[in-house]
């Protein structure tokens, strides 16, 4: 981006294949999951932004990609939406979806894009408001795709017993549940039927596991491989889709059962007419977003049958 302090892709890549080989180096025998961690990241300046007497809007982002990559993923789309509502946006990040669910129960956020498997859980519990959804591709809809590494021999999940395997987030829809159920259908689970786990904490970063050799295989949201075939392709060139799961309700915008009623509604008409704002349809083509729709809570139905189902083999 040009940016200063804007780790290059490479040197982003050294570092994490530094921080995964230090994982495996340090793995005894006695547990076959391990979690990498990702908690330490650089600091990234806002850009400045007028000051309207009002408390910041708060804003969480489930880690769907790397902190880095989620801040200039969402940059733009934020700022917008604080420029039109005449507020300071904050953006507040952090490394699990379950954190994020926390703050938003708690009412220590406003607003949150979280993961879909997240927002079904989160959503009896603390009372979500549905708020938008974005639709991409002409859908609504969304799939968990499992990669493997391009010059493999795997064909499909089957393959990878006593191999490596990467989960994004223990409470990713995409990156943990799906893959799960598949295996469960197979009377398999994963502590036993992979050699080992890891938890790269970020979509983006499981693709650059099996991209890398770091791990044989992964699960990831469809949407998110598909960002970077088509603004990074040299991240996934690499990986290989071998099956595509779905499909399932796009993750979507929420807010907080404390987010004031009339902020809501504003929010909302903000991003389902930005499609027809010149500078608001830029943001989205950016963001690979068709634009934003009215969200439905049947979407939802068949993550809500797919985690009772993981549950009831537990």
């Amino acid at each position: 981006m040009g940016q200063r302090g804007r780790v290059p892709p490479r040197l982003r890549a050294f570092i994490f294949l530094l921080l995964v080989v230090c994982v495996f180096a340090g793995c005894g025998k006695e547990n076959n999951s391990r979690v990498v961690d990702f908690t330490k990241t650089i600091p990234v300046a806002r850009p400045s932004e007028r000051t309207t007497g009002q408390p910041p809007l708060k804003v969480a982002v489930g880690a769907m990609v790397s902190p880095k990559e989620t801040f200039v993923y969402y940059r733009q789309l934020l700022d917008y939406l604080g420029n039109k509502l005449g507020r300071h946006i904050e953006l507040v990040q952090r490394k699990t979806y379950e954190e994020v669910n926390e703050l938003i129960c708690k009412g220590g956020i406003d607003l949150a894009f979280v993961c879909s498997g997240p927002y079904v859980a989160g959503k009896g519990k603390c009372g979500f408001d549905l708020l938008a959804t974005p639709e991409m591709h002409g859908s609504h809809f969304y799939y968990s795709y499992l990669i493997v590494n391009k010059n493999s021999p795997f064909r499909g999940l089957a393959d990878l017993k006593g191999r490596v395997f990467a989960f994004s987030d223990p409470d990713s829809l995409t990156g943990k549940l799906v893959p799960t159920y598949w295996l469960a259908e197979m009377h398999e689970r994963p502590q036993t039927f992979f050699r080992k786990v890891i938890f790269t904490y970020s979509h983006d970063n499981s693709i650059l596991a099996v991209a890398k050799g770091l791990v044989d295989g992964a699960a990831v949201d469809g949407l998110v491989w598909e960002y970077y075939h088509h603004a990074e392709p040299a991240l996934v060139s690499a990986t290989r889709v071998v099956c595509k799961w779905g499909p399932y309700g796009i993750p979507p915008l929420v807010a907080s059962s404390t987010t004031p009623p009339a902020l809501r509604d504003r929010v909302r008409k903000i991003l389902l007419t930005m499609r027809e704002d010149p500078e608001g349809r830029q943001i989205l083509e950016k963001l690979l977003i068709d634009r934003f729709t009215a969200p439905n809570e049947a979407w939802y139905d068949s993550v809500r049958e797919l985690e009772r189902s993981v549950s009831a083999v537990k």
